[in-house]
């Protein structure tokens, strides 16, 4: 055997164990979503025989009569990172814009390591920070004004009634916005960062405006890595736990408005995992668990399947 075959011969047998290789990490990988699903699974067996489908619509929490619905917490998740979205993405928008378009080039830096801490940030340091220094200051200045600016309007003025006590739903969307701004802040930046130079300084010749360039050249150019970005927000937003758990009331009952105490699934777990006693009530956080756990599938799954969408109407386009 020539010496070209031997080389060609090991290249061919590490091109195979590198396969090989590759291989087993993905299914390594799918091996333990399934492996974590069907945990979830067996050990919310008890409540799901017990309460059926009536256990995602029940808002009766009760351990002492073991009667167990998981809606309010479900209704606080999905509200929560509601709202932390309809803040968050915004303003992350309107952060990586002026750092790819407006902000002078000595400070581009500097502001974007400032805002990539921010996600380093633990998340129990944000929940003490809105519980001692936010919901007071919140509860003193802008939950007063905030209803007398909306009270008598229509929908929008039941939303922000009630005693400023400064927790809350409202209180939590906020401090989870602040949480999810450098991940989807920083997401933009850089896929704002790779569109062509060309395409922008084009569209500036033919006389465009800043945010004519950003709406028409921009935002089209890099509208899939901008809604990975809000995904991956909202995938944060979901499963937040200690930061909920310090302002958002951690009350299992239904809500009349966004000032009044709630809970989420992340939250209920968190405060009375370590303190159930009875196979049902275990059984039920992780049911809870469980639904937590499909949210978030759904919602990557709609996710890709809008990306999908976009990517066959430009190809059609095309």
């Amino acid at each position: 055997m020539t010496p070209q075959e031997q080389r060609l011969k090991r290249q061919q047998t590490e091109d195979r164990i590198f396969m090989g290789t590759t291989r087993l990490f993905a299914f390594l990988v799918l091996a333990l979503l399934v492996g974590i699903l069907l945990s979830l699974c067996y050990g919310a067996l008890p409540a799901i025989k017990t309460f059926g489908v009536g256990f995602v619509l029940s808002d009766e929490w009760n351990p002492v009569t073991e009667q167990f619905g998981g809606w309010n917490s479900i209704r606080g998740t999905l509200l929560s990172s509601l709202i932390a979205l309809l803040i968050g993405v915004p303003v992350s928008f309107g952060i990586a814009i002026f750092l790819t378009e407006l902000s002078p080039v000595w400070l581009r830096r500097p502001l974007g390591v400032a805002i990539e801490l921010l996600a380093g940030v633990p998340s129990i340091i944000y929940g003490m920070w809105g519980l001692f220094v936010f919901a007071p200051w919140f509860a003193d200045n802008v939950q007063p004004r905030l209803a007398e600016a909306t009270e008598g309007l229509p929908l929008i003025g039941s939303l922000f009634q009630g005693p400023p006590m400064g927790i809350g739903m409202f209180t939590a969307g906020l401090i989870l916005s602040i949480m999810v701004i450098p991940f989807i802040a920083s997401v933009m930046r850089d896929v704002f960062e790779v569109v062509p130079t060309m395409l922008k300084e084009s569209a500036y010749g033919l006389g465009c405006t800043t945010w004519e360039v950003v709406w028409h050249v921009v935002l089209p150019y890099t509208k899939n890595g901008v809604i990975g970005g809000v995904m991956l927000g909202l995938g944060r937003a979901l499963g937040e736990t200690m930061a909920v758990t310090f302002v958002i009331g951690n009350a299992q009952r239904s809500i009349e408005s966004l000032f009044d105490p709630a809970t989420s699934i992340a939250a209920t777990l968190a405060n009375e995992f370590t303190e159930a006693t009875g196979e049902l009530h275990t059984a039920a956080l992780i049911e809870l668990g469980l639904l937590l756990f499909v949210i978030t599938f759904i919602v990557l799954s709609l996710s890709k399947l809008l990306l999908l969408r976009l990517r066959r109407s430009e190809g059609a386009q095309a």
